[in-house]
């Protein structure tokens, strides 16, 4: 079912102006019962101007009679091309005011558990912006002190399974762009025993393994001369005869 032009602004006038059933209204709208009541309670939608259907050629003021007469009249929306894939508009998920406050949290759980998952997922999963996924990963955020990492799904930011498919996603393109993988991702691969045994301290490339206590000597392509004797500096050559008549 399509939607009309400015859904909330739209039940926010319905609701002023007619005597229409919040079911009526939120058939027509697309939205939940509840959310109706809350607007006519004046909990949501605080300060939205209202939009007439009428005015704008979306709906027939007969449909509002017809509806006001029968609650169960289900209203029926006038063909608009403008309104044609409003439901299928793409851009940030929409959160709440209450949870807004969260996300930061949210953010910081999937780039320390996930850092696998790209700046656009995560923008997807919480509803945010990549600036703040970004200084959030450098730790710039003005409120990084203060923030603690709290799983997202536990926030009611997103559910379980678009967390799951977006890290199955990440993993199959890292996979496929054949990335190199860090020691803390190797070591997820062994064993616990395995993993426990192998040494902190950095390895010497097998190619050069064995040489590191191997020395050059000062023209750096022979090697050392073995150590000389101690007294080989005192048994020098005797002087020539000449050389003492000369003396």
């Amino acid at each position: 079912m399509n939607k009309p032009l400015m859904a909330k602004a739209t039940a926010v006038w319905l609701v002023d102006n007619t005597t229409l059933s919040f079911k009526q209204i939120a058939d027509f709208c697309g939205m939940h019962e509840l959310e109706v009541q809350g607007i006519a309670d004046g909990d949501v939608a605080a300060g939205v101007k209202g939009f007439d259907p009428v005015a704008s050629n979306q709906l027939d003021a007969g449909e509002i009679e017809k509806g006001q007469k029968n609650p169960l009249y289900r209203l029926k929306l006038k063909h608009n091309p403008a309104a044609e894939g409003e439901e299928k508009r793409r851009g940030p998920r929409y959160t709440p005011l209450s949870k807004r406050q969260d996300r930061p949290n949210a953010i910081l759980w999937l780039v320390k558990f996930h850092p696998e998952l790209a700046d656009a997922q995560i923008a997807k999963l919480v509803g945010t912006t990549k600036p703040t996924i970004a200084s959030i990963r450098e730790r710039t955020h003005w409120n990084i002190q203060n923030m603690q990492p709290i799983d997202p799904v536990a926030l009611g930011l997103c559910r379980q399974s678009e967390l799951d498919a977006a890290v199955q996603k990440a993993a199959k393109k890292k996979a496929a762009e054949g990335g190199a993988m860090t020691d803390d991702e190797r070591r997820k691969l062994l064993s616990t025993e395995t993993s426990l045994a192998m040494s902190d301290e950095p390895r010497l490339p097998s190619s050069i393994a064995g040489l590191e206590n191997f020395s050059l000597s000062k023209d750096e392509d022979k090697p050392q001369a073995e150590d000389l004797d101690a007294d080989s500096f005192f048994n020098l050559p005797e002087a020539d005869d000449d050389e003492d008549e000369d003396n």
